[in-house]
């Protein structure tokens, strides 16, 4: 029989090896990092050198206008179309939770891409928040942290991306259901997306003037809908409907078709503003493709912005002011499955409702084609930092010919495709698609912001670029940080209190999944090839500055045109 005492000093022994070991593996892992750059904005002489500072060569041409990088977000906001998928969840709480929750959600909104311009205007780069967060963090944790950004804000744009188009897909249905009352299944609607994304994949593949003229088309597209949908809806509320719902109504009806408290049903209905107003750092991920983007870069955040909060709030309240006899829960639960729909459908009938949902299903589609511009290059930068799992060395390829990431891009395909697989699982899990970009992306934008407020050395490596101020730094950052705390707290609500399986929020599980995972494969595989934020400079030539490759490209349209 072995001696009590024995045994316990051998226990004792092997766990104070195992410990000595993980503090020797976690020792190795965190050792593991670049070098932190010295970067300034305002020292730089043009755009490919302070590219340079980043640690970057110049890959892509600079050709998005400042109108074009405003134009990439804005359209994967998409006002009317994202109000369209998301109308049920407002009017939950009745118009006044819709209307009111709208207006004080894009403040606080607001307020995070005015953090997000400090940041961009300081150090524009396509990989924005994930280096930002290793460029502002404490040296032991700066490598882990940049890789669970760079995790987070890949996952969200691309669930952004299997929304929008599940968007586009119920949109297309709703309008078909209108016109012939075909009724889809769930197979039918994944192998639209699959088309709808393959489709897109050939558009986002093209040259990157050709990409930012899309972004105009894109702007056209959306003011013309807006502006029909001000003229023609209220126009046919008044001539069919009889006249529109107070002012009472709008402004402070409340009803709570949710079983939460009246107190927290009125939060969630802030829910559309949230899912709508996002996707701004796709301005940041376009740094690298627009000329001057320490400027056009906070013009394009905060513009979209402000632009989408106002607007999107008069759509809210036409809306409410043109809902036939005022009955909420009736437009929530018609057949067509969207409110949007059926209001227009009650108000200016069913030839209308088709054309206008057609139209809707047109700019809903080029949301799609945005945000699937923006998130390829998050592919490819996190690639190009050897940070994505597996195959960053074939994703961080630029085609040589037209200077455009096509790998990452296919590849953002493929995972978009996959990650759709839950709209066969069932409607709660389809939907769960839109928070799920929610939590992903205030992640990726609260820890970054939340860094550089702090008061630590690492924090003091911030340098303003030209959009700054020194007033409203901290206030802006502090109100930031309280906002994205409390936003992902909501969005991992269910919608009602009773939760079963067809109404749980899956978000929290996915999620919580891909930052548990995200951390768990860095330190156990990830550390030996993600360093954090690696320069380029020395992997061969620079393809040319910026001028050049301009002059070249269109030395080359000049050459096709005398061909053709």
């Amino acid at each position: 029989m072995i001696p009590l005492k024995s045994s316990r000093s051998a226990l004792s022994s092997v766990r104070s090896n195992t410990t000595d070991r993980v503090l020797h593996h976690l020792d190795t892992v965190l050792s593991h990092r670049e070098e932190v750059r010295s970067i300034n904005a305002n020292d730089a002489a043009n755009d490919t050198d302070l590219l340079h500072q980043i640690g970057y060569k110049q890959e892509m041409r600079r050709q998005y206008s400042t109108l074009q990088v405003f134009g990439i977000a804005f359209s994967i906001m998409g006002l009317l179309p994202s109000i369209t998928t998301t109308a049920a969840t407002g009017l939950e709480g009745g118009p006044v939770s819709f209307v009111w929750g709208w207006f004080a959600g894009g403040f606080f909104i607001l307020c995070v891409g005015i953090s997000l311009s400090f940041l961009g205007s300081s150090i524009p780069t396509s990989g924005g928040l994930f280096y930002y967060a290793n460029y502002y963090s404490g040296e032991r944790v700066r490598v882990p942290l940049s890789f669970l950004i760079g995790c987070s804000n890949s996952l969200a744009l691309c669930s952004g991306l299997c929304s929008i188009n599940y968007g586009f897909v119920s949109e297309m249905f709703a309008a078909i259901y209108l016109g012939t009352g075909f009724t889809s299944t769930k197979y039918e609607e994944y192998g639209v997306f699959v088309a709808c994304i393959i489709s897109q994949l050939f558009l986002c593949s093209a040259t990157t003037r050709m990409t930012a003229q899309v972004q105009s088309l894109s702007i056209y597209i959306n003011v013309f809908i807006i502006v029909l949908f001000f003229i023609a809806v209220p126009i046919g509320t008044k001539n069919n409907l009889g006249g529109f719902n107070d002012a009472h109504f709008i402004f402070g009806k409340f009803e709570n078709l949710r079983t939460w408290s009246n107190g927290w049903s009125f939060m969630l209905s802030w829910m559309p503003v949230i899912w709508t107003i996002g996707a701004f750092d796709s301005c940041i991920h376009m740094s690298e493709e627009c000329k001057d983007p320490t400027r056009k870069v906070p013009i394009g955040i905060v513009s979209s912005i402000s632009v989408c909060w106002i607007i999107g709030w008069c759509i809210c309240i036409v809306l409410c002011a043109c809902i036939k006899d005022g009955d909420v829960s009736r437009v929530i639960d018609s057949d067509t499955g969207m409110v949007v729909a059926q209001v227009i459908y009650d108000s200016l009938g069913k030839k209308w409702a088709i054309a206008f949902m057609s139209l809707i299903c047109v700019a809903q589609y080029m949301m799609g084609v945005s945000i699937l511009i923006a998130l390829s290059r998050q592919v490819f930068s996190f690639a190009r930092d050897e940070g994505l799992p597996f195959v960053y060395n074939y994703v961080k390829v630029i085609n040589p010919k037209i200077k455009v990431p096509i790998r990452a891009t296919v590849f953002s395909g493929i995972l978009s495709c996959v990650l759709a697989l839950l709209i066969l699982i069932n409607s709660t899990a389809a939907n769960a698609l839109f928070s799920l970009t929610v939590a992903g992306n205030l992640v990726a934008w609260g820890i970054p912001i939340f860094l550089v407020t702090l008061p630590t050395e690492s924090a003091k490596r911030f340098i303003p670029g030209p959009f700054y101020s020194k007033k409203f730094f901290y206030p802006v950052n502090i109100i930031s940080c309280l906002w994205v705390v409390y936003a992902i707290t909501m969005s991992m609500f269910p919608d009602n209190k009773t939760v079963t399986a067809q109404t749980m929020n899956y978000t929290c599980v996915i999620n919580g999944g891909v930052w548990i995972l995200s951390l768990a494969y860095f330190f156990i595989y990830g550390y030996r090839h993600y360093h954090g934020p690696k320069s380029n400079l020395g992997d061969g030539a620079e393809m040319g500055k910026e001028e050049d490759m301009d002059e070249e490209y269109s030395s080359q349209e000049e050459r096709l045109h005398v061909k053709v």
